[in-house]
């Protein structure tokens, strides 16, 4: 067995009950879709793929959800991670449009696919972003008008100072944009429910598979340690654990690590405090702070980021000063777990998707924004590999641009890029 593929010590692994586990791939296979990887872009991608009649093989290196979709957030925001005044400064006023309605379907989809295979995970409504500085009140001021006017959006509202302490007691916030339009969920039980329906409806899913090579041509073949499949499409639904596995793409993401806590269970005067109304929470800082309460009362707040290749030591001891920055009243409370996951990024925060071959086909570079749009993602690239590249094409039209210097020079260029935002962060 894979010494890695367990699911880290996560309050996520440790909620989520039942695990459904699948056999690891041993021998030669066959399939119309082969995907790599086991995470929200290849599950959507299998459902969708499966609906169309597709024979659809999923090969995950470790366990369903293992990556980044069984440990972020939980956060499920609408539009785009990019806002809405730079999508209309890339590409105009008529593709930003699309662009937003897309991401508005993108958590309607998530939803549906909740709600037609009885998925259980927390579904929860409303998100509460919050302006960490005073510039960022009026910017999301603006925005709320901007979505109302232009947009004709009417879910979110602005608060003010003195209405957001009517919502959160949390600390030098100065304004807040409440978008009743967002979800937020239990992210592993999210994922191994795409994966029991997947299942369901015939799609194959090996775990423990991890794919050393492949062969592209008019039959591609995906080759393991212990074996391969054939296939006539390849998605690579990787993301931020891609490797070396494609180079063409490699360099159009960077991949880098985030950290959640999870307290003990809060009493319901400390739940009531941290989120009134149950909304998943944010700041407006660079290196974003966000939390959310766990169906059990736990406060699950995610804070810092780092751009090696290991985690800190303590994560409990490196999360838990961002959260106490936020709630202060909360010092006495016991962290019980903390973990951390690696997510791909690009450089403008859109996601990257295309074609590196006639045949195969990829998305990735979610930005901490993968819930509802690698959700999406999976079922545009069902589209596309279907004959139906329309909103395939219309997300891969915005302009992403690899990191200077691909993946030998990405590291130290990012490093400083965000050092100089956190240093921003700081002061003002």
């Amino acid at each position: 067995m894979n010494p890695h593929a367990e699911h880290v010590n996560s309050w996520y692994a440790a909620s989520a009950e039942g695990p459904i586990t699948f056999d690891a791939l041993s021998g030669n296979s066959e399939a119309d879709v082969c995907i790599v990887g086991a995470g929200y872009t290849g599950l959507s991608s299998a459902i969708h793929l499966a609906k169309r009649g597709y024979r659809v093989v999923v090969l995950e290196a470790n366990r369903v959800g293992w990556g980044a979709s069984g440990r972020n957030g939980g956060h499920v925001g609408t539009g785009q991670r990019a806002d809405q005044d730079s999508l209309e400064k890339w590409v105009g006023t008529d593709t930003a449009l699309a662009l937003w309605q897309l991401g508005l379907d993108a958590v309607d989809l998530v939803c549906e696919l909740i709600s037609n295979h009885d998925i259980e995970c927390e579904l929860g409504v409303g998100n509460l972003h919050m302006a960490a500085k005073p510039r960022h009140a009026r910017e999301l001021a603006d925005e709320v008008n901007h979505l109302t006017e232009a947009y004709g959006y009417s879910q979110a509202s602005y608060l003010n100072r003195e209405a957001l302490a009517e919502q959160t007691s949390a600390q030098g916030m100065h304004g807040g944009m409440l978008d009743l339009g967002a979800r937020h969920l239990h992210p592993l039980k999210y994922a191994r429910g795409l994966a029991r329906a997947a299942s369901e409806l015939g799609v194959t899913i090996f775990e423990q598979s991890s794919v050393i090579k492949w062969r592209d041509g008019a039959n591609i073949v995906i080759e393991t340690d212990n074996g391969s499949v054939k296939a006539r499409k390849l998605v690579l639904a990787c993301n931020g654990y891609l490797g070396k596995l494609a180079p063409a793409i490699a360099g159009n993401i960077m991949p880098i690590n985030n950290f959640v806590i999870a307290t003990e269970p809060l009493s319901s005067a400390q739940q009531q405090a941290v989120t009134k109304n149950n909304y998943s929470l944010s700041d407006s800082l660079f290196v974003i702070n966000y939390w959310k309460l766990s169906g059990d009362g736990r406060l699950l707040f995610g804070g810092g980021e780092n751009y090696t290749s290991r985690f800190p030591a303590d994560i409990k001891a490196f999360v838990r000063p961002y959260m106490l920055k936020i709630y202060p009243e909360l010092a006495d409370v016991k962290i019980d777990y903390g973990w951390g996951g690696t997510l791909g990024i690009t450089m403008n925060r859109m996601p990257d998707f295309g074609r590196i071959s006639a045949n195969t086909f990829y998305a990735q570079g979610f930005s901490g924004h993968g819930v509802p749009t690698a959700t999406m993602a999976g079922k545009l690239l069902a589209a596309a590999i279907d004959g139906d590249c329309e909103n395939f094409n219309l997300m891969a039209s915005v302009p992403t641009h690899r990191f200077p210097g691909g993946t030998l020079l990405r590291w130290p260029g990012l490093v400083a890029g965000m050092l100089y935002y956190s240093l921003l962060d700081k002061i003002g």
